[in-house]
């Protein structure tokens, strides 16, 4: 077994705290790799305190993970010490099931293996994530980074960068099409990069009027402060595609309500609460409301590699490991621009 340092909660009504465990030697297929940098996620904070269901503990957070690969098994062929790499939210899946054959591990029949907060495939073993020292994953999970980019930048991408890319690829936004994104956070900011990057006329709906100007810095197009009436109104029938990245309570019908004849809603956000919808909301101009998770590994990969040919990475700001509380307070009140990213040689 690998020692390992990280930083664990206990159960859901402690703070994190330094927590020595241990992970799998490198069996034949894996890729074990020093953490550089991991990325801070509102659902970091939203699964060590059990708001959606309950947790595996001790839990290791962190699912936006960059770092050098130090040892590789006999068998991997993708990876060898040195190289820069990656993982994101999953560490494996059934590799057998249709849609795992299709690429889209994400949606894994048997249901994929989580980074943390997980159940490796034995079904017992428990997932630690990326607030540690180092990993070990099946090669078939880790992704390439390129050096052109900033590391600690790169992160975020991981989680932030493919849940937002994802959906724009599938519903295929770009020249010709008015997006809009609604919220401006960890992953609006992203949403907002690659609908630009992507050829779309890019607006953001935002509740604060103070963000605009950030949205503009970003590259987007227009600004609509969706608590002014008059704004509201004016957007009403005008966008393609929504992108969705609030994980607060909103009014749906209301956002419906701003979409084209066959315009589509698309929801990367988690609220805590079922939203009402109502049946006239989608059947007046025949809107779509559609959801999206993660991307697969194919596509995760994909992603990287436009970002590194476009220069595209996360807005941060570095932390050290024992500022991670204060992040968190400052996360849920929307206080960063916009991704926290902690530097794990502060560990």
């Amino acid at each position: 077994m690998i020692a390992t340092k990280g930083y664990a909660a206990q159960n859901a009504e402690t703070d994190l705290a330094p927590w020595n465990f241990e992970r799998r030697e490198v069996g034949p297929h894996d890729v074990q790799f020093e953490i550089l940098f991991c990325g801070v996620c509102h659902s970091d904070l939203h699964q060590i305190k059990n708001d959606w269901f309950p947790g595996i503990f001790p839990m290791v957070p962190g699912h936006e993970i960059v770092g050098r690969v130090v040892k590789v098994g006999d068998h991997v062929k993708k990876f060898k010490v040195g190289d820069l790499a990656g993982t994101g939210c999953m560490v494996d899946s059934c590799q057998e099931c249709e849609n795992c054959k299709r690429d889209l591990e994400q949606y894994c029949l048997e249901g994929n293996t989580q980074t943390y907060n997980g159940l490796e495939r034995d079904g017992k073993t428990p997932t630690y994530g990326g607030y540690s020292d180092t990993i070990v994953v099946r090669e078939e999970f880790v992704l390439h980074v390129s050096d052109k980019l900033n590391l600690a930048a790169v992160a975020p991408l991981l989680c932030a960068g493919i849940t937002t890319y994802s959906p724009l690829r599938h519903w295929k936004v770009g020249k010709g099409h008015k997006l809009a994104v609604l919220g401006l956070g960890g992953l609006g900011h992203m949403a907002v990069k690659f609908g630009v990057a992507f050829g779309a006329e890019v607006t953001v709906l935002s509740t604060s009027p103070k963000k605009e100007e950030d949205a503009k810095k970003l590259g987007a197009h227009h600004f609509v402060v969706t608590t002014d009436h008059e704004q509201v109104k004016a957007a009403k029938g005008t966008f393609d595609f929504i992108l969705d990245t609030v994980s607060a309570e909103h009014d749906f019908n209301m956002y419906l309500s701003l979409l084209r004849t066959d315009g589509t809603h698309i929801c990367v956000g988690v609220p805590p609460k079922p939203a009402e919808i109502a049946a006239f909301s989608l059947l007046g101009g025949r809107k779509s409301l559609a959801g999206s998770g993660i991307g697969g590994i194919a596509e995760t990969q994909e992603m990287l590699d436009f970002c590194a040919e476009n220069n595209i990475v996360s807005d941060i700001e570095l932390i050290d490991m024992k500022d991670i509380h204060h992040a968190y307070e400052r996360m849920e009140k929307g206080d960063v621009r916009y991704r926290f990213v902690i530097d794990m040689a502060t560990l």
